[in-house]
Formats: C-alpha cells, sequence, structure tokens
C-alpha cells in the first residue's frame, strides 16, 4: 500500500493506494490543531474505514504549508517506520519538468503535471479548483510549459463576505442566470457564472499558447460543482494529486 499525503492551505488530504484510491481522509489545516489531535482523528478514521495499516509500503508527501509540514511527518512516523518522501525543490530536479524552476513551483502543481502526462502521454491542461484556481499545463514530452493561478472560487467568495458589510455568506451554487434578484443571486451570479466564463477564457489561451490539441483534466474538490464547464474537461478526477505524487514516487525508484 502507497499513503500520499497532500497538504494544502485548505485541507490535508491522506489517500491510500491499493492497486486503486480505496480510502481518502481529509482534515482541515490548521496550524494551531496539535500533532496529537491529527493522530487521533487519523487512527479514527483508520479504525472506521479498516485499513490494513501494516501493509504500508511508502508513503510520499506534498505541502504547500510549510509550518504544518513537521507536523504531519510527526504523525505519520507513527505508523511507517521508513522514510517519508517529501517532494520539494531538491527532489523535483530530478523530474525532467523543462524549465521551470523546481523550487519555484508548488509541488502539488508540480504532481498535477506529472499526474496528466502520465494519464494522457501528451499535452495536457490541468484546471484544479483548489483554495487557489490553478491552470499547469505540460507538453508532448511531459514538461511543464507554464502555470497560471487565480484566487480560487471559495476563496474569492469568503473575501468579497468577510470585507463587506452587510453580506452575507453565499452558498457555492451556480444560479441558473446571470441577473440575480436578491443579493445571494447577484452574488452567486457574479462569482460563480463569472468563474465560469474566466475558465474558459483561460483554457482557450492556453490552448492558443500551447499550439497544440491538449487533453484538458479537472481535479479538486470544487471541480465538481461548476457542472456548466464539464463539456470543456476530458477527464474529472478528484484524486489526480494524490495520483501524481504516486507517479513521482515511482519514478524516483
Amino acid at each position: 500500500m502507497t499513503i500520499a499525503i497532500d497538504i494544502g492551505n485548505t485541507d490535508v488530504v491522506v489517500g491510500f493506494y491499493n492497486q486503486e484510491w480505496k480510502h481518502i481522509f481529509r482534515v482541515p489545516s490548521n496550524l494551531e490543531m496539535e500533532t496529537a489531535e491529527y493522530e487521533k482523528r487519523l487512527r479514527d478514521f483508520l479504525l472506521e474505514e479498516n485499513v490494513p495499516v501494516p501493509t504500508v509500503r511508502q508513503v510520499v508527501l506534498s505541502s504547500v504549508v510549510p509550518d504544518l509540514t513537521p507536523v504531519i511527518l510527526e504523525v505519520f512516523d507513527q505508523f511507517y517506520e521508513g522514510e517519508i518522501k517529501v517532494v520539494d525543490g531538491e527532489l523535483l530536479q530530478q523530474l525532467s519538468l523543462g524549465n521551470i524552476d523546481p523550487y519555484e513551483l508548488g509541488s502539488d502543481l508540480a504532481a498535477n503535471a506529472v499526474g496528466a502526462f502520465d494519464r494522457f502521454q501528451q499535452s495536457a491542461i490541468v484546471v484544479d479548483f483548489g483554495t487557489a484556481l490553478t491552470f499547469t499545463s505540460v507538453n508532448d514530452q511531459g514538461e511543464i510549459l507554464g502555470v497560471a493561478i487565480a484566487p480560487g472560487v471559495r476563496t474569492a467568495m469568503k473575501s468579497l463576505s468577510s470585507n463587506t458589510a452587510r453580506l452575507p455568506e453565499i452558498p457555492l451554487e451556480i444560479p441558473s442566470k446571470v441577473l440575480g434578484n436578491n443579493t445571494v443571486e447577484a452574488l452567486q451570479a457574479g462569482i460563480m457564472q463569472g468563474y465560469v466564463g474566466m475558465i474558459r477564457y483561460m483554457v482557450e489561451q492556453i490552448k492558443v499558447e500551447m499550439g497544440e490539441t491538449p487533453k484538458v483534466i479537472a481535479t479538486g474538490g470544487l471541480s465538481f460543482i461548476f457542472e456548466p464547464l464539464h463539456d470543456l474537461f476530458d477527464e474529472m478526477d478528484v484524486n489526480l494529486t494524490l495520483e501524481g505524487l504516486r507517479v513521482i514516487l515511482n519514478k524516483l525508484k
């Protein structure tokens, strides 16, 4: 069994792979939560899901929250006696990722790129609906051509609500029209429908700059909310980042 850990700004996601991704553990990324609490939540999950921890053979970790990395490493030291591979700039230098600076590239974006190329064996665009909305492109050789980053839709919604008086928390739902008849509908129209337009435009422009006919794959927990965009994607895989980490680990053997 392989364990892949993706420490993001919103959640820590842990996937357990044995021929397929069978168990996914998710917990909020909280710098105030102590190691013992993370460990307790993980142990409860393993017990409920009946995950056979003794069969773990390798563990790989990606993190965009450096202060949380040692906490999660300490948690998994309780379950795994081998070396936990941390995907960082030094490790990414060993991969053929093109002219992108591995120390500038987020390890989650690298995993997305590697996972997409491994899936399609051709050029691809990965649209990741996370805390940030990211577009990562790879060419037919699996080299990363570039990245575009925008605020994630939840981030944009929370920012507007928290910085504007009298605006309520807005459900992440796409309205049927772009002219809202109340505050909630107006915000959903402007942000949710606005993101639909932005994502379509970005994918079109990226294809033009690439000069290729890439596959387009969506990942991230919010990808399934954007139903009007589903025709844009050749595939949707919420576990793409975890899969990319597993592929990176296998490439380094």
